[in-house]
């Protein structure tokens, strides 16, 4: 389930918002999204595989919000951990954002 968005890391580009399958996550204008729909959360980590700036946390065991400490979370890499552990490196930032264009764009 998603936990966190890190409000130091995220820039604010949407690219979470759309590429979740289940719409949990809301825009806010001139902001960073939001977290508004938790419990529709598929633990799909679509949303931390894509965000360029490791700034969401998905719990891969947690079917209820958690008790986390982000600076502990950011300490030990956790953010974007899956990312990571799949294999795509920092150099892959462009191409996710122009994936996740193509979707928010609908085609």
């Amino acid at each position: 389930m998603i936990q966190i968005i890190d409000p130091e890391r995220c820039t604010g580009c949407n690219i979470c918002v759309g590429v979740c399958p289940t719409n949990v996550f809301d825009v806010v204008p001139g902001g960073q999204p939001v977290i508004a729909r938790q419990h529709d959360c598929q633990t799909c980590f679509m949303c931390e595989l894509y965000c360029p700036e490791d700034a969401l946390y998905v719990s891969p065991f947690a079917a209820e919000l958690e008790s986390l400490d982000l600076k502990q979370l950011r300490e030990t890499g956790a953010l974007g951990n899956y990312r990571s552990a799949i294999g795509w490196s920092e150099g892959t930032g462009d191409r996710r954002r122009t994936d996740a264009s193509f979707q928010l764009l609908g085609r």
